[in-house]
C-alpha cells in the first residue's frame, strides 16, 4: 500500500521527501499513520530497486533532495495498479489507494477490470460477525444488523451496510456509463462495411 502510494504520487510528479510524505500521510494517515521509521526504508527499498531516483535540491542544505519516478519505477506502478493483489481489492484502506491513482492506467477497460473486482466482493454476503454454528459446526450465516442485540455490533454493522450500498451505487454508475459512453460512441461511428 505504502510502495503503490509513493509510486502513484511520484508518477503525479518530482517531489521533495517531506511533500512526499505529506501527501502519503492525507491519503492514509487517518487510519494508518506513515511514520518516518516506515517512509524512508520505503523509499530507500524503491530507490535501489531503480523505481525511483534523488537529486539533490538546488539552493538547499546538505540531505535535502527530491524525488523522481523512473521509466521502471512507472511500469511497476502501472502493473500494481493493473492487478492489485487480492487483499488491495478487500481491505477498504488499501483500495482505496488503488483507487486514488487508478487513473494512471491508461486504457479504461483495465480500469473498469479493477472496479469489477471491487463490485464482485462487495456483492458477496459479508458481516464481521455470524450467527451460530449450525448442528453440523458449519459456521452460520452473516449476521444482519437487525439480528445484532449489542447497540456497538448494530452500529458496526448499519455503517457498514450503508458505505457498501454507497460504493457499489458508484461503482455501477461508473461501469454502466462506461458501457453505455462505449455504446453511444460504436453508434456514432455508424455500422461497419
Amino acid at each position: 500500500m505504502l510502495e503503490l502510494a509513493l509510486l502513484g504520487f511520484l508518477a503525479e510528479g518530482p517531489l521533495r521527501g517531506h511533500a512526499l510524505r505529506r501527501r502519503v500521510a492525507r491519503l492514509t494517515g487517518y487510519v494508518r499513520p506513515v511514520s518516518d521509521g516506515t517512509l524512508y526504508p520505503a523509499i530507500n527499498r524503491l530507490a535501489r530497486a531503480g523505481l525511483l531516483e534523488r537529486h539533490p535540491e538546488p539552493g538547499a542544505g546538505a540531505g535535502r533532495y527530491v524525488l523522481s519516478l523512473t521509466p521502471a519505477g512507472r511500469e511497476e506502478m502501472l502493473r500494481r495498479l493493473r492487478t492489485p493483489a487480492d487483499h488491495e481489492i478487500t481491505d477498504f484502506t488499501r483500495f482505496l489507494v488503488v483507487l486514488a491513482f487508478l487513473s494512471q492506467l491508461p486504457d479504461a477497460a483495465e480500469q473498469h477490470a479493477v472496479l469489477r473486482r471491487r463490485l464482485a466482493f462487495l456483492e458477496e454476503p459479508a458481516s464481521f460477525f455470524a450467527t451460530d454454528e449450525d448442528e453440523e459446526g458449519t459456521g452460520g450465516r452473516p449476521l444482519r444488523a437487525e439480528e445484532a442485540e449489542d447497540p456497538y455490533r448494530r452500529g458496526m454493522l448499519l455503517t457498514a451496510r450503508a458505505t457498501s450500498r454507497a460504493e457499489r451505487a458508484w461503482l455501477r454508475e461508473v461501469l454502466d456509463g462506461a458501457g453505455a459512453a462505449a455504446a453511444a460512441e460504436h453508434r456514432a461511428d455508424g455500422p461497419a462495411d
